[in-house]
């Protein structure tokens, strides 16, 4: 039996997709799979048991029904966080190994999802990726997330933070690069992360549709509510646009992106139609306001919903990013999309080679 563990270099960077997309083309070679998420933070419950509700939506998707308190045996509450700091937890390895063990019999293969980042984070209750990695004889997979540059010195400091026993690391993959920075990646920095001992097993290419999000879910995480076209929340917001500037420069701008929802003024009715008559995907006003008759029965007529929300239009495209760059994957169809972009992007057959599967 051989043991992956996939971390990354910083939270919301992709363990759990490439995790499911592992566990995917694991079961399709024959292999037995099991899976763990030794340290969870959202917890779920299942009847009587209490585990982490991301651990559980992936034992869905690879068809797993283990008992989810040996999956997460440490879930991060503010219970959990107030004893480290007051009194500690002591050693929480043996916990994790034990649950470990269980899960293990009968399989050929055990992926383990890390949390947050694999060097720094669950330090303070001695559960950081190093040492739950070295505590299962793991090999290491990290996954690094573009987000502007690709974190090369953290990538470095986790193959020092195995010490010794660096060849640990199997590899990087890196995740939702642009096709603009593709040609800098592949010539400059995996040539000198390849030299260093962090080998590079992948780049998955960005794709709209893993960050995209339904337009109900988005009116729910913006705390905002659908007035119009209720029966179509289910369309697809890829990002945003701000209709802030005059209507002949937004239109300019707005035929370039699509599938954008539009974050505009209450009050701004003009913007309002022509993102309506432009098919973006929703509506999103700002201020409190709600949209006029005119713009009611267009949304109606062509579709397109209208969420209506408190805050500045500033205030709600801050969020916009941070939601889009952190949403998770909850969607059949967005799932078996990124396992895919995940299978094709990674060398898998190396990565097999370095952990013994």
């Amino acid at each position: 039996m051989r043991t992956l563990y996939v971390g990354s270099t910083a939270s919301y960077a992709g363990k759990n997709l490439v995790v499911m997309a592992l566990g995917m083309h694991f079961a399709r070679e024959g292999l037995n799979v099991g899976y763990m998420k030794p340290v969870g933070a959202v917890p779920w419950r299942k009847g009587d048991k209490t585990g982490d509700e991301d651990a559980a939506f992936v034992m869905d998707v690879l068809g797993l029904d283990d008992d989810p308190e040996l999956v997460t045996p440490v879930l991060v509450t503010r219970d959990f966080t107030v004893q480290a700091f007051k009194q500690g937890h002591g050693d929480l390895l043996p916990r994790i190994t034990s649950s470990f063990a269980k899960l293990a019999e009968g399989r050929d293969v055990m992926l383990v999802a890390g949390s947050g980042s694999f060097t720094s984070s669950g330090t303070y209750s001695g559960t950081d990726g190093p040492s739950v990695a070295r505590a299962l004889d793991a090999s290491v997979l990290l996954v690094d997330r573009y987000d502007g540059e690709v974190h090369y010195d953290d990538l470095l400091v986790a193959r020092a933070a195995l010490g010794e026993e660096a060849d640990r690391l199997a590899g990087v993959l890196f995740n939702d690069v642009p096709d603009s920075y593709r040609d800098e990646l592949d010539t400059l920095i995996a040539p000198f992360l390849n030299g260093r001992g962090v080998e590079v097993l992948g780049t998955v290419p960005r794709d709209p549709l893993l960050g995209a999000i339904k337009v109900a879910d988005l009116a729910e995480r913006l705390s905002g509510k659908i007035v119009t076209a209720h029966a179509h929340a289910d369309r697809v917001v890829e990002n945003f646009l701000i209709g802030t500037m005059q209507v002949e420069n937004f239109l300019t701008h707005f035929r370039k992106h699509k599938n954008s929802a539009v974050i505009v003024g209450g009050d701004r009715s003009d913007v309002q139609l022509v993102a309506l008559e432009g098919s973006c995907p929703c509506l999103i006003l700002t201020g409190n306001l709600y949209p006029n008759d005119i713009i009611m029965t267009r949304s109606e007529v062509l579709r397109t919903p209208i969420i209506t929300v408190r805050e500045d239009t500033y205030t709600v495209a801050r969020k916009m990013e941070n939601i889009l760059s952190r949403h998770k994957l909850r969607d059949a169809i967005k799932v078996n999309h990124g396992a895919k972009l995940v299978s094709s992007a990674m060398d898998v057959r190396r990565l097999r080679e370095k952990v013994g599967v």
